[in-house]
């Protein structure tokens, strides 16, 4: 018995040996992959990575202008608060002008030249601060699309890359058993390609979508933080066009 146990465990490494030959070597590196790979897996590899150019283009886009809103409007509050406080409104608005890329200067700037059409002659009367008001609003739509521009985009990769790898794996794990089927092999080589190709699939749009998705949520709570921004100016710009009107 014991001697029939020992022939069996000896003969168990020679089997699996010639398991493994059956198939024949197996080539991982990504040119042996793509060479392996059928064309609609090809297709579904161009599709991720054309997504994942779009991403970091709208990542980069993004990040600048964000940086560029955020710096400027850090050098124009004050400026602009304190050409206000000074009655001087002309000022105010060409301090907002020479501030192009500010979230708060395009809305401030709406408003000032709303409240200076009316002219500066005469008391301030309700209708021009309602004007004022409703063209601060409008301005306030305006740069909010502008913030979000390509974060909806960011939004579909990260949501369809994986599911887009999943199914170049599905086309993959197809592949290999019609290899099989073909082939009359039972080697763990001649499924292995196909295989190794769906996997590479998923992992492709895995890498495409999990920055996609961390950017979109990070740029969003940027936008929200802009969004606060631009109502507090709002704000006090109507509390200021307010307290003008009872001098």
């Amino acid at each position: 018995m014991i001697l029939a146990h020992l022939a069996s465990t000896a003969h168990v490494p020679a089997t699996l040996a010639l398991f493994f030959q059956e198939g024949g070597q197996v080539g991982f590196s990504p040119l042996q992959l793509w060479g392996n790979m059928g064309n609609l897996a090809r297709a579904v590899v161009i599709i991720l990575f054309i997504m994942s150019i779009w991403s970091l283009a709208v990542i980069i886009d993004r990040a600048l202008y964000f940086s560029a809103a955020r710096k400027q409007s850090r050098e124009f509050a004050p400026k602009v608060a304190g050409a206000l406080k000074d009655g001087r409104l002309d000022e105010a608005i060409k301090v907002a002008d020479r501030s192009k890329k500010s979230h708060l200067a395009e809305v401030v700037t709406a408003g000032l030249q709303e409240f200076r059409s009316f002219g500066s002659g005469g008391a301030i009367t309700e209708a021009q601060i309602e004007s004022s008001k409703r063209a601060l609003e409008r301005s306030e739509a305006i740069v909010h699309a502008k913030l979000k521009r390509g974060l909806g985009g960011l939004a579909t990769i990260g949501s369809t890359a994986p599911f887009i790898g999943l199914f170049g794996t599905v086309v993959g794990i197809l592949n290999a058993f019609q290899q099989i089927a073909t082939q009359k092999t039972s080697g763990i080589g001649a499924v292995a390609g196909g295989i190794s190709e769906a996997l590479v699939t998923t992992a492709f749009g895995l890498l495409v979508a999990i920055p996609a998705v961390m950017t979109f949520n990070y740029f969003t709570n940027k936008v929200e933080s802009f969004d606060v921004e631009m109502d507090n100016s709002s704000s006090e710009l109507l509390d200021y066009f307010i307290k003008q009107s009872h001098r």
